[in-house]
């Protein structure tokens, strides 16, 4: 009887508890309904940016080799044997600073035995100077005959270009002398030393080796970086055109200086070559770096980040809370922003970041 009885009571008990519970499911559903309709529920976060006139600027980037704007092999244009270097690689030096020096006794010897030449030459033109005066004296007074006077005209002719030939080889072993002598054309620094104390120079065959030269120079003050540029670029860059050349955190303002027109049979590529001021050295040459051109700019655009622009056709703004999705027109376009020339007015909050998955209407939180 006990066990009936307390069956009939759980029954009861459950009979009257589902429908309870089944009102209250209906109620939670019907309020969370009613809190998504108003917006208040599941707002996505998203960041925004605000549409305000700026400039854009279409960008070409390429990348080359950062080179010294000047180099130099110092090499004499006399031969002989290195006597002394006076600089190390890596040291700076100074516009006429001596550098390095060729043994010169045998040059002192040909200047000296130059100057004997000279000497007697001049004496020589002195002698034949003063026979011509005495025989155009006899000539005057018909002592001599033609033929005679004919001879000592032409010794003294004979004679003054003998003079002008000493002097000649004179003025050569002073040349010979001064180009052993090795100074610094300009301001730079010692990139390399391509000789030793003792090597023998021989100009006629080429100096020392591949590098040539006693020392190589080098003037890191403007640096030029070349780069190869597609044939759908090349049309766009022109002499004279401002570039920015960028090595790690460091650039610098340059210029184009060339654009070749004929493409490498091989690459297929157009040769562009920059020079650069190179204030506190701060651009390495031997390293890479890029180089910035500005192609195409509008003042006064409205641009958006390109975060903003979902398959290059709209963007979504906040209005009222809510995401409102905006067909666009687009124009410039360059490594972070995008012009967007219709669809979007000044003033408008565009969303940036956040707006990916998202649709008509959905509600949204602004974070940031």
């Amino acid at each position: 009887m006990s066990k009936k009885f307390s069956l009939t009571v759980l029954i009861l008990a459950i009979a009257l508890f589902i429908p309870s519970a089944c009102k209250q499911a209906e109620t939670e559903t019907a309020a969370a309904d009613a809190a998504k309709a108003d917006g208040s529920l599941a707002a996505m976060p998203v960041k925004i940016e605000t549409v305000a006139p700026r400039r854009i600027s279409e960008k070409l980037i390429y990348t080359g080799l950062v080179e010294a704007g000047r180099k130099i092999n110092i090499t004499p244009e006399t031969g002989g044997k290195v006597a002394r270097i006076l600089v190390e690689e890596g040291q700076a030096v100074r516009k006429g600073e001596l550098l390095a020096e060729l043994d010169t006794s045998s040059i002192r010897l040909q200047l000296q035995q130059a100057e004997a030449a000279a000497a007697v030459a001049e004496a020589n033109a002195k002698n034949a100077a003063r026979n011509k005066e005495r025989m155009d004296r006899l000539a005057a007074e018909k002592a001599v005959s033609e033929t005679q006077v004919e001879q000592v005209k032409l010794a003294d002719e004979a004679a003054r270009a003998q003079v002008a030939q000493a002097s000649a080889a004179v003025d050569l072993a002073k040349h010979a002398l001064d180009q052993a002598v090795m100074t610094a054309p300009w301001s730079g620094v010692i990139a390399s030393k391509n000789a030793e104390v003792g090597d023998v120079i021989n100009p006629m065959m080429g100096g020392m080796g591949a590098a040539g030269g006693v020392v190589t120079l080098v003037d890191y003050s403007r640096v030029k970086i070349v780069v190869e540029v597609s044939q759908s670029d090349i049309s766009r860059l022109a002499r004279g055109q401002k570039a920015t050349v960028m090595a790690g955190s460091d650039e610098a303002t340059g210029t184009v200086t060339v654009v070749n027109l004929a493409a490498d049979p091989l690459s297929k590529k157009f040769r562009v070559e920059i020079m650069a001021d190179n204030p506190g050295l701060v651009l390495r040459p031997g390293t890479f770096g890029s180089v910035v051109f500005e192609v195409n700019s509008h003042e006064n655009a409205l641009a958006v980040p390109q975060t903003a622009v979902l398959s290059d056709s709209f963007v979504f703004v906040v209005e009222n809370g809510k995401a409102v999705k905006r067909p666009v027109v687009l124009g410039l376009k360059n490594t972070t922003l995008i012009e967007i020339v219709e669809g979007l007015k000044e003033g408008d909050r565009v969303i940036i970041e956040g707006n990916y998955g998202l649709v008509e209407g959905t509600p949204v939180e602004i974070k940031g």
